[in-house]
This record gives structure tokens, sequence and C-alpha cells, in this order.
């Protein structure tokens, strides 16, 4: 599947207002799930322990004065008008930030990065390239330049939202779903409420990991017409116990109920912030979830519906209590007591689709991530299936799917109740939200070329707020709040092992590559026999000769006509557009049909079937082949190491005007072809072939002799067919490390290259055309 076509519109931005309206509608389903099913379980979760509802209502009022100066400050001023901007080319989350620093300081932690990744069209953004305006930018991107250090701990704070995102994954739907069932407690007695309201909320859960295989496309245009009755009817239910129960509540917005609220309870007032905070959790949705939709939409859907909806929905649920201080049981404190008893039942169920809803954006969510540490080298390779061929960013994760379906099962038994289920997501939500700001504070001196005041002014600002939350839900580590602790401590362990693996793997490949003068000191025939076909050697170099391919030539008698040293890697953008897909050069005189292709993919980009990339990959070659013919040493080309030349080609698709390449019946070939082309024709062949293929070739310019023998013996090498050569690679430390770095390669490494999948190009290659050799790596 290629859907490449439709990730460059950047429909959103330059689109009408009709447009524009449309995909505030859409983000309903998509961006605020989470968010607008928080009144469900706020105010049971702030009420459950340490502060007690009283008939002075200064607790409730204090409650709701916290909850809309966090709505405001936090999802409002901060994420809307502040971290929307810092988009990387469109996208966001906490990989965009990282990719945005990585660039603009010149810190990367993938190691096969060129100069001619530079030039990338999405690379090169705003103001990317120039020297920060102030003297203290331009010392913090030189120290973040030399320093490795600084480097790590930038990657480490990146991961540590990153696995945050994953544990909220797990929290997520299991408070959502089991606080959307306990409405089933205002209709039986507690006795029999607790043997109803788990099992319940299992099969739920259960049967909505079940259906993750079918991607979210096939149910999603369902997804934003329920949250938008969500919240039409939360906002109708609020607004009726405003007017019926108390209408002067909103008295209590003034920050000074804040402060009666803490004079009044003290340290457990402060304690009780843990549960205020579930009020914004699924803010950060908003900005993770920016490549799907645009600023302007995720604006309007936020200010003008969603805001709103909740604040009425909070005042509601604060009037009703302010006039009921009897709670016959404690668990009376909740949302569906404020809903009036005739639509307790249909609101009930509106509420379980809506905390479906929420659910299924975070589990997207989690996988999207996933995704992008994968391809970063951050985390095991694992199967990512598109689950759309039409909507970008649609995909699904069978591991992480069912590990995340037994972890939430896990929590939704094990804890049973809102209380420590709140605690434990509020803490990985908070947790993410400060990463986020850190992370800003770098992007406003290094990207945005502000003044650092401006920077520490939104740390002090927004970085005390969420301490504030922060320490409240630290200090119930022991109630629920160590879950989403123990969970990225794990994930993050993974994460390091991996990449510092990865690492020393591709640290070993580049001391011990081949060099190019002994390749070249074997002749065009290589010292061997060069036989039919296309040889694609697999190596994560982006020069030199890997060391696999000398163990290979000492090794065989024979090898394939044409030889292609094929890199695919990843970039720190997004996207690469097909255009700028291919690096391309020869290595050593063109006799030699030695080539080195570099295959450059974004971290959200979605990599080609097997068949659609062979066509792209030989296609890109031969263009290649037909540029350098008729314009020696022309334009896009970087110079790498070993001083291979190296030029920029797109996929088929973005040179209609070049090459391209056919592939036809053997009994079926029309000789007739454009006038404005012409074609270059394999010959026929002794043994008759399934396919034949030809190169449409533009007449003018005209190509030499040489380029059209190429092209002629590419051709003949693309019908004998492709075979695939892979290394298999085993990596010990050597004698002499350290203990800590044998466990890390011997054991942790190992046992996860040994459970991962392997890489995706490899896992489209036709068995029957593979031939993997393995090596021990000492490293």
């Amino acid at each position: 599947m290629d859907l490449e076509t439709g990730v460059y519109q950047n429909y959103a931005k330059k689109e009408s207002w009709r447009t524009v309206l449309i995909l505030a509608y859409q983000s309903l389903g998509v961006v605020y799930g989470d968010l607008s099913t928080s009144p469900l379980y706020v105010y049971k979760s702030t009420f459950e322990e340490d502060i007690q509802h009283s008939e002075t209502n200064e607790e409730i009022y204090g409650v709701l004065s916290f909850v809309f100066w966090t709505l405001t400050l936090v999802p409002l001023l901060k994420y809307v008008f502040i971290v929307l901007r810092a988009d990387d080319n469109g996208e966001g989350g906490t990989f965009a930030l990282y990719s945005l620093l990585c660039r603009h300081a010149r810190v990367n932690s993938l190691p096969n990065c060129q100069l001619a990744d530079e030039e990338l069209i999405e690379y090169k953004k705003d103001s990317i390239g120039l020297a920060p305006q102030s003297s203290f930018g331009s010392s913090l991107k030189s120290s973040l330049e030399k320093h490795r250090v600084l480097q790590r701990f930038l990657l480490v704070l990146a991961l540590i939202g990153t696995c945050m995102v994953i544990g909220d994954g797990i929290l997520t739907p299991a408070i959502s779903v089991f606080s959307a069932v306990s409405g089933l407690e205002l209709s039986m007695s507690k006795e029999h409420h607790k043997y109803v309201e788990v099992p319940v909320a299992c099969i739920i859960l259960i049967g909505l990991f079940a259906l993750q295989h079918y991607g979210t496309h096939r149910v999603g245009f369902l997804f934003a017409p329920v949250v938008l009755i969500w919240l039409l009817c939360i906002s109708a239910i609020g607004l009726y116990n405003i007017t019926h129960w108390n209408p002067h509540v909103y008295q209590a917005l003034s920050p000074y109920y804040m402060y009666k609220f803490f004079r009044k309870t003290q340290r457990g007032g402060w304690m009780s912030l843990g549960g205020i905070l579930l009020c914004i959790t699924g803010s950060e949705a908003m900005f993770a979830d920016l490549g799907h939709f645009s600023q302007l939409s995720i604006k309007i859907a936020f200010t003008f519906l969603v805001y709103p909806s909740l604040i009425l929905a909070y005042m509601g649920q604060a009037a009703y209590l302010s006039q009921h201080h009897i709670i016959e049981s404690d668990y009376r404190i909740g949302f569906y007591v404020s809903v009036p008893e005739k639509l307790r039942w249909p609101v009930l169920v509106i509420a379980i689709l809506a905390a479906v809803v929420g659910s299924q954006a975070i589990i997207t969510g989690t996988f999207s991530i996933i995704k992008q540490c994968s391809s970063l080298g951050c985390f095991p390779r694992v199967k990512i299936i598109h689950t759309s061929s039409k909507i970008h960013g649609q995909i699904y994760i069978p591991e992480i799917n069912w590990l995340l379906m037994v972890l939430c099962l896990a929590v939704t038994v094990g804890f049973r109740d809102t209380r420590r289920m709140g605690n434990a997501s509020g803490l990985a939500v908070i947790t993410v939200m400060l990463v986020t700001t850190c992370l800003m504070s770098l992007v406003i001196v290094l990207c945005w070329q502000k003044s650092v005041f401006l920077a520490i002014g939104f740390v002090f600002f927004f970085g005390t707020i969420e301490a504030l939350y922060f320490t409240a839900s630290l200090t119930k580590f022991l109630e629920g709040a160590w879950v989403p602790i123990a969970l990225a401590f794990i994930f993050l362990i993974i994460m390091c092992v991996w990449h510092y693996g990865t690492l020393k793997k591709y640290e070993f490949d580049v001391q011990n590559k081949v060099s190019i003068n002994w390749l070249l000191s074997l002749g065009p025939s290589l010292g061997i026999v060069r036989v039919r076909g296309i040889g694609l050697v697999h190596t994560e170099l982006v020069s030199g000769i890997p060391a696999i391919f000398s163990h290979f030539v000492t090794n065989l008698p024979a090898f394939h006509q044409v030889l292609v040293f094929l890199c695919i890697k990843s970039v720190p953008v997004p996207h690469v557009k097909p255009e700028e897909r291919f690096l391309i050069g020869h290595i050593g005189p063109r006799e030699y049909r030695l080539y080195r292709c570099i295959v450059r993919y974004g971290y959200r980009d979605v990599h080609k079937d097997d068949m659609e990339f062979e066509k792209d990959l030989v296609c890109s070659i031969a263009e290649f082949i037909r540029s350098e013919s008729v314009a020696p040493g022309s334009v896009n080309e970087d110079l790498v190491k070993d001083d291979d030349k190296m030029t920029v080609v797109g996929t088929c698709s973005s040179h209609t005007e070049g090459v391209q390449m056919r592939e036809d019946d053997a009994d079926k070939i029309e000789a007739a072809g454009p006038s404005e082309l012409k074609e270059i024709w394999s010959p026929p062949p002794v043994i008759k072939l399934r396919k034949r293929v030809r190169f449409i070739v533009p007449k003018s310019p005209e190509i030499d002799t040489g380029a059209r023998e190429e092209l002629q013996e590419l051709m003949e090498a693309r019908e004998a067919g492709i075979a695939y050569i892979l290394g298999h690679s085993y990596v010990k430390a050597k004698q002499g490390s350290s203990l800590i770095k044998k466990l890390v390669i011997n054991y942790g490494y190992e046992f996860l290259r040994r459970n991962s999948r392997l890489s995706t190009y490899a896992l489209s290659v036709p068995h029957a055309s593979t031939l993997e050799v393995g090596m021990i790596y000492h490293v």
C-alpha cells in the first residue's frame, strides 16, 4: 500500500472555512474523547479520601475553582495558544518536539545521518540553519552539539514522556470504561454492584481490544457524533443543574475560593489535587494528534465546544452537590448522582460509548508513538499493520495491542475503584505535560529564537502549576501512583537497551567496513563469476562496503550482474516527499554495475509493499543512469563519505517526465510506444519468462551509448529476478567489557533481538529469494 500521495496535501491549512469546520467536527472523536469523559470521575476521585463534602460548600467551590482555572491555563492557554504552534511540519507530540530540537541543534540519535538529509524540504523549515539571535541561544546550541551527555539527557527526557504516554494507553481505557459503568451503582445495591461493575468493564475492554485489528476507519464515522452527543448531553445537564439547584455557583470560579479551599483543608486539600488533575487528562492529545488535522480546526473545536461544555458540566455537578450534603454512602458523590433520574439509563449508554471512543483514541495514539520510537531506533521492531489504504496513520500493532489489553485488565481487576486508577492515571498525565514544558522551553530558544527570559517565564509559570500537581500525585505512590512509574521504568529500560545495542552494532559495522579500494582492486568481475539478476545487499551503512559482503565474495563462487547496496533508514522528519525518497550513486566505475541506494523514510511514513518497492527501486536506478548520462555532475548531488557521489532521485510517480518502467506478459507485448518517448527493450529470452521489462525513456535529451548499455543490462537483470542478501548478526560484548555492558548486550539486547520482528524491509522479502548469512559482532 502506498499512502504517500495523500500525505503531503496539507489540506487543512489552506482550505476554506467549510473544510476547517469539518475537520473540527471530525477531531471531536479522535482528539477529545478522553478529555470529554473526565467529568465521569473527577469529583468522585477528589472527594474519595482526602477531603469531605461539608455544608459550608467551601470544598466543592474550591474544587470547582481549581478545575476551572486548570482547564483554562493548561489545555486552553498552554496547548491551544502556545504548544500547538511548535509543530514539526504539521506533526505534533513528544517526538515532534524532539525532532525539531535535533534538527536545529544538529543533535541526532540516529547514527547513519548524512549532510544530504539536511537538504530535505521538510528538514529546512522556518529558520533552520540560522544561528539563534541571542548569545545564550548560541551557547546552548553549541553545548548540545558538543556534549554527548546533554544529548543523551535530551533523548532520555523524550523517552520518559513517551513511556508515560504508553502507560496512559493502559490506564485511560481502564478508568474511562470503569467510571462509565459505575453508573450501575444507582440501580442496584452496593453488595450486588461490586460483583457486576468489574466483569462488565472487563467484557467491554476485551471487546475494545479485540476489535482493534479492524482499524478505526471502519467505525470512525461514529466517533465524532458520539462525542458531540456526549458533550451536548453533559452541558445540557450542567445547565439544568445550575438553573435548578444553584444559579450563583458561577461565583466559585473566582480564584479566592482556591485560597479558602486550602485554608480549610490544608494538607488534605493539597493531596486531593491528584483527583482534580484528572480534569485535564487527554489534553496532550490535542498536540499528539495534530498530524491528522490542523491547528485551526483543533483550536476551534476546543475553544467553542469542548471547553464551554466541560465548564458547564463541572459547574452543574458542583451546583447539585452544593445543595445535597447528606450522602447516603461514599460512592454517591460522582457524575451520575447529578443526572436527573429519568435520564440516567440513556446517559449511561452514551457515557459508555464515549468512554470507548476516548479509549480508542489513546490506544491508536499508543500504536503511533511506538511506531515513531521504532523508526528512530528506540524500540524493538514490531509488526505494524496499516488498517487503511486511504487514511494515513491508521495502524495496528498486534503484540502491543494484546500487551495493553492484559495490563489494562490487570489494572481494572487489581484496583477495582476509580481512586487508585485516578492516582495512577494522573501521575502519567502530569509527567507527560512536564516533559512537554521542558522541551518547549528549548524550542522557544533554539527554534523560535525568542528571548531566554520568555523561555524561563514559560517554564516557571506552567512548570509551577504542573509541579504542584506532580508532587500531589507522588504522595499517592502506594495508592496506585506506583503503576505508571513501574510501567515507565520497564519500557524505558527496554528502549535504552535497544538503542544502546543498535548504536554499538552500527559502530562495529563502521569500524569493520571494507575499503572501496579493496573492492576496485578485484576488477569489474569482482574476481568471481557474475550471473544474471539483481543482488540487493541490505546494510545499515550509508558509506563504505559492509563486512558481510567480503564474507560473501570469499565464500561464494558467483554473484549477480547488478549489485545494489541498499540502506533503508529513518530521518528525523515526519515525512519524506516521494521526489526525495532515494539517494543513488555508483560505487566505482560504471562498468562494475555497483550501486549504492539509500532509501529515506520519515518517522511517520508508510513503508511500501515489496512489489511496489522493487519497481520504484529499479525505476529510480534507471532514472539515475539517464540523468547522469545527460547531465554528469548535475544538481542535487551531495558528497558523502568515501567520495561516493549521491544523486537525489524520486519514486516513479514523482518523475513522470523521466524514465518509466513497464512490466508485461511476454506474449502480450505491443511494439508501439508514445511519440515523444522511445522504448528500450530487453532482448527475447531463450526460455520464455512470465514478465518482460521495458524502460520508456524521453527522446530528449539523448542518452549516450554507455548509459543505453547500462539500462539494457539493468532490464535483463530485473527480468532474471532479484535476490535479497540479509545479514543475520549476533551481538556479543567483547572480552574485558564491564559487567553492566555484558548484561546489557549479551542478555538484554540479545533477548530483545531474538523476540523482535525483522525489519519492515526483511518482512516483505520473498523467502525463496532470500539469502541470510550470520555473523558475530563483538562490540
